[in-house]
């Protein structure tokens, strides 16, 4: 099934406005890609999804699957932490993670951003305005760098 033009609108909710079963779609795309793909026997379900004010941002197939996911986090000081970014592996190189991060800094609009980017995704980072802020690191066997993105920089 060609997913790409069935596969448009990013949805957006806070936790409270989430029924389960939506819920459990976007935490099973986050299993399958960061535990199963990726072989990261960690803890995936942190407890920051339920805080009042996460906000989760998706994208579904027209069969209701959840092709492509992230979620926005307030951090500190007004900061919003976005994290767990991910698209279905059939699913990719349709543009699904950059609609997504799209989406996510209209919805942030001038807050400080940060995130913890896998190094090899620092270039799809950096096209929204993202840029390194540290040395790489690794977490769960895979090497990390932190970015943040300053309030009104431009993709």
């Amino acid at each position: 099934m060609d997913l790409q033009p069935l596969a448009t609108s990013v949805h957006r909710a806070y936790t409270a406005d989430l029924d389960a079963a939506d819920l459990y779609r976007m935490l099973r795309l986050r299993v399958d890609v960061f535990v199963v793909e990726q072989q990261c026997a960690y803890a995936e379900l942190d407890g920051r999804d339920l805080e009042s004010s996460t906000r989760h941002l998706w994208i579904d197939s027209p069969d209701g699957r959840v092709l492509g996911y992230l979620r926005l986090l307030e951090d500190t000081e007004g900061t919003v932490r976005i994290g767990r970014v991910c698209t279905a592996q059939g699913a990719r190189g349709m543009g699904l993670g950059a609609k997504l991060m799209r989406a996510a800094v209209a919805e942030i609009r001038r807050a400080p951003a940060v995130l913890s980017a896998q190094v090899d995704t620092v270039d799809f980072y950096r096209s929204f305005g993202f840029v390194e802020s540290g040395e790489a690191y690794e977490e769960d066997g895979i090497p990390h760098i932190d970015m943040c993105r300053n309030p009104g920089a431009r993709p």
